[in-house]
This record gives structure tokens, C-alpha cells and sequence, in this order.
């Protein structure tokens, strides 16, 4: 009997830090960039937490969030690597890059077009996409010209989407929260 406030006490560290465990686990991933396709703002070697319930209670993708998911098999039929871009296009509308510029046709008839000081280069080629299909985003790389992403021919379902970037936590000197940018929806 002497043993048995040791033993529950043993018991309740174990449950709290199985809770935390499962909580962490299903709220962030820890995730490396692998490729340069999001450079200048994302370089090859940089960590970053995910947060995983961003788009789980309703709350959808927006222009402008970076996004980790695992590509299409239009993408890459055969890779295991999640992918990290940025939203672009939304359900119902069309992207058109053309002249160094990304427009969206916006399902109203209005078209914007997108101010994005955060790309390595302006993209040298001209796409027009079909209108991006219900629950699926056009997404591209920071790095245009070094991308392979939606203006290859493929968008993203949204249950293909790990979660959104929320923090930078590697190298040290760029910790913070990560750089998703608000574009006009």
C-alpha cells in the first residue's frame, strides 16, 4: 500500500505526457525544405513547424499561404516527399501568367493582378489554366522559373494538404513565424 501514491503518481506523469505527445503530434509537424523551389523566401535546409488543424474546422486555404502537401500523382507519381508552395489560385478561378505577371479571373468576371515582392524572378513563360476545380488550390514556388508546380498542368485537393506553414525554427537568425503573405482573395 506504501507503494501505491508512487504508482499513481508514476501513472498521471505518463497520461499528461502521452497527452502532450498526441497533441504535438497531431497539431505540428516539424518539416524540411528540400528542394529550392521557394527561395528566396524558403531555402534549401530550413525547418519549419506545420500546423496541421489549420485547415481541419472549416477554415480554408487563402491566397498566399504557404502550404506543405503531398503532391498529386500529376505531380510526381512516384514521390514520397511532401511538397511546400504557395497558393495561388482558388476554387473557380483561372490563372493567367503572362508578360512577367500572375492575373486571376476571379469567378465574378473581376480580374486581379497579384503584386508578389516575394519571388526570386519574374517567370519567363506563359501558362493559362483551366478553372481550378471545387476543393483544389493552383499553387507555385517562390523560385517561378525553378518550379515544378500548377503551371505544369496540376492543382491540389485539398485533403492532400498537410498544413500551413506557421514558424521558421531553423537557422536560428530567420526563427519566426513563417513568411505567408496576404494577397487580395
Amino acid at each position: 500500500m506504501k507503494y501505491l501514491p508512487v504508482l499513481r503518481e508514476i501513472g498521471i506523469t505518463f497520461l499528461l505526457a502521452l497527452m502532450i505527445f498526441l497533441g504535438i503530434h497531431y497539431t505540428l509537424q516539424n518539416t524540411e525544405v528540400t528542394s529550392g523551389s521557394m527561395l528566396p523566401t524558403l531555402s534549401i535546409g530550413e525547418r519549419l513547424f506545420i500546423n496541421k488543424l489549420a485547415y481541419k474546422f472549416g477554415s480554408l486555404p487563402e491566397r498566399g499561404d504557404i502550404i506543405v502537401f503531398a503532391p498529386p500523382p500529376e505531380a510526381d507519381p512516384i514521390s514520397e516527399t511532401d511538397y511546400i508552395k504557395r497558393v495561388i489560385g482558388l476554387p473557380g478561378e483561372v490563372v493567367e501568367i503572362k508578360n512577367a505577371t500572375v492575373k486571376i479571373h476571379k469567378t465574378d468576371g473581376t480580374i486581379i493582378t497579384l503584386d508578389e515582392p516575394y519571388i526570386a524572378a519574374e517567370p519567363y513563360y506563359t501558362y493559362t489554366s483551366p478553372v481550378i476545380p471545387a476543393g483544389n488550390y493552383f499553387v507555385m514556388g517562390d523560385n517561378r522559373n525553378y518550379s515544378g508546380d500548377s503551371h505544369k498542368g496540376w492543382t491540389v485537393p485539398c485533403d492532400n494538404i498537410v498544413g500551413k506553414a506557421w514558424f521558421v525554427t531553423w537557422p536560428f537568425s530567420k526563427s519566426g513565424t513563417a513568411p505567408n503573405y496576404n494577397l487580395p482573395s
